[in-house]
């Protein structure tokens, strides 16, 4: 981050899971830029604790040398005692949350039938679980404040293979994944239908048009490095995901998306490519 750059979310107080690397890092830098003071939620505090670069740690400091305004609360979220102990600290700090980011995900890629039970479980808690609980958690600040902004991040493993014969029969072990993801999707216009009428307050949900390089899709071996020329930069989705959260609630409630589409749409970027702009998003994307 070069420094503070725009307005967009001033007065804003945003949480933001997932945030010590990728997307979700990207996502929160971007909203300190913008004046949100940020609520940074992972389980790594420190790097060095993961396998993979990235930290709370790193994304703050980050966000505090550029002038921003940042806490990191180290969290599982697979648990409701974790969501609910982040969403106290977040408030003790900030006051009232009104940005909510949905982004932290698990997964393993292991075909259907050799799937531990206790990982499709623990994974699910995370994708699914956990943005209900948090979102059930913030709704009565967003409520009492007459605004609020809960963006879901998905992924295009939300769009199945369609009915068979298959002509591809690869087991690539994205099930849980892609399963996960499309109930996030159906949460999403769910729950927007039923804050509707609070008028302040928009659910949306946005995925990459492309494949997004990061220190996770590089390991996952999705892209084969971080500069990988069929990806887009983190950057794309986490304008997208601003665009969601500071645009009028009436233009993006039940928003179910992906970054290139949705910039395009609303004259962010002149030109873009890939899932939403070039081939059909999720059903839910559609409607």
């Amino acid at each position: 981050m070069a420094g503070m750059q725009g307005t967009r979310m001033n007065g804003r107080v945003a949480v933001v899971t997932g945030a010590s690397r990728g997307i979700g890092r990207a996502i929160a830098e971007l909203f300190a830029c913008e004046g949100a003071k940020v609520v940074c939620v992972a389980r790594t505090a420190n790097e060095g604790d993961h396998q993979l670069a990235g930290s709370l740690a790193s994304t703050v400091a980050a966000i505090t040398s550029a002038g921003g305004e940042a806490t990191a609360v180290a969290a599982d979220i697979s648990t409701e005692a974790e969501c609910l102990r982040l969403i106290e600290v977040a408030r003790s700090a900030y006051g009232r949350i009104d940005t909510l980011v949905n982004n932290a995900a698990l997964n393993y890629y292991i075909p259907t039938a050799e799937y531990p039970t206790s990982r499709w479980i623990k994974a699910f808690a995370v994708n699914i679980h956990a943005p209900f609980i948090l979102s059930k958690a913030v709704l009565p600040d967003m409520t009492a404040l007459g605004r609020g902004a809960i963006v879901n991040v998905s992924s295009g493993s939300a769009i199945g293979p369609g009915r068979g014969p298959y002509a591809d029969q690869t087991v690539r072990g994205g099930v849980m994944y892609g399963a996960s993801k499309a109930a996030l999707e159906r949460f999403t216009q769910g729950l927007a239908q039923e804050v509707s009428h609070h008028g302040g307050i928009a659910v949306s949900c946005v995925s990459p048009s492309q494949v997004v390089p990061t220190a996770g899709t590089v390991y996952h071996k999705l892209v084969e490095s971080l500069d990988d020329p069929r990806g887009e930069p983190p950057s794309m989705m986490a304008n997208a995901a601003l665009l969601l959260a500071s645009e009028p609630a009436d233009k993006v409630n039940g928003r179910v998306t992906y970054s290139q589409q949705i910039l395009k749409e609303f004259g962010w970027v002149d030109t873009g490519a890939g899932r939403g702009v070039d081939t059909p998003g999720s059903g839910y994307s559609q409607m």
